[in-house]
């Protein structure tokens, strides 16, 4: 039997691994892009077949458009037309706005929020053709809150939040589902260098103590893409250890 077909972008490391890996557990086949670490995509696709998905992984990065239109054709060509997205490409550059640089804004954004615009584009067709499919954006709790020093981040985050609720507006009627995922503070490489005070500040704000891992924003992912949340679209689901409340 044919497996389902899940893409992913920013599969190789934090979240992104986390999602690849849990879906290839829950028996999808898996196409993945990264920017960077082929060592940490050959790992992470590797793990992902020992689930025994089959797997695509491409070096690309999700602000270039045609990239990724291409990354997504060859997947669909490959495995077929894809029953779940999940944009998980991201990237953080913290600075307060009286010095942020023109730079440091546009790469955010560019990553992020144009990213997950190109990525969901380029996968909706197909799925507009099969009359099912389920999309999940990672954003953040930054995108509901806000961040000191994270204009530019938070911008991004909390577009990610209208462009879900848009998106789920406009294609419910295909019985596409949309949602998104807001997570607190998760141990991850952007915030492995954490000043330890900022850290311990953050936790003493968190009811639970201490800090995500990427498996539980995955563990969330799995649940939003599958048919237990056959009634869910719309939403923002907080992975925050109750740091919102």
């Amino acid at each position: 039997m044919s497996r389902p077909l899940a893409l992913v972008s920013g599969g190789s490391r934090g979240i992104g691994r986390a999602v690849v890996v849990r879906l290839a557990q829950d028996g999808y086949d898996v196409a993945f892009c990264y920017r960077t670490r082929t060592d940490a995509a050959e790992a992470a696709a590797e793990e992902a077949r020992e689930a025994g998905a089959r797997t695509l992984a491409t070096r690309l990065d999700v602000a270039d458009g045609p990239a990724v239109r291409a990354f997504v054709a060859e997947a669909v060509d490959r495995f077929g037309a894809p029953a779940a997205v999940v944009t998980a490409a991201g990237i953080a550059r913290d600075r307060p706005l009286a010095l942020m640089e023109d730079a440091e804004w546009e790469s955010v954004l560019r990553t992020n929020l144009d990213g997950t615009f190109h990525l969901c584009r380029a996968a909706l067709q197909p799925m507009v053709r099969r009359r099912a499919g389920a999309f999940v954006t990672i954003s953040s709790i930054a995108g509901i809150h806000g961040g000191i020093g994270q204009t530019n981040y938070a911008a991004s985050k909390a577009g990610i939040l209208g462009f879900t609720r848009a998106l789920a507006k406009e294609n419910g009627r295909f019985n596409i589902r949309v949602n998104s995922v807001a997570p607190g503070l998760i141990e991850t490489d952007m915030t492995a260098e954490m000043p330890d005070k900022a850290r311990e500040q953050h936790l003493r704000r968190t009811p639970l103590r201490c800090l995500g891992r990427p498996e539980d924003v995955a563990d969330a992912v799995s649940f939003l893409v599958s048919d237990r949340a056959r009634f869910i679209t719309g939403e923002v689901l907080s992975v925050d250890g109750g740091l919102t409340l």
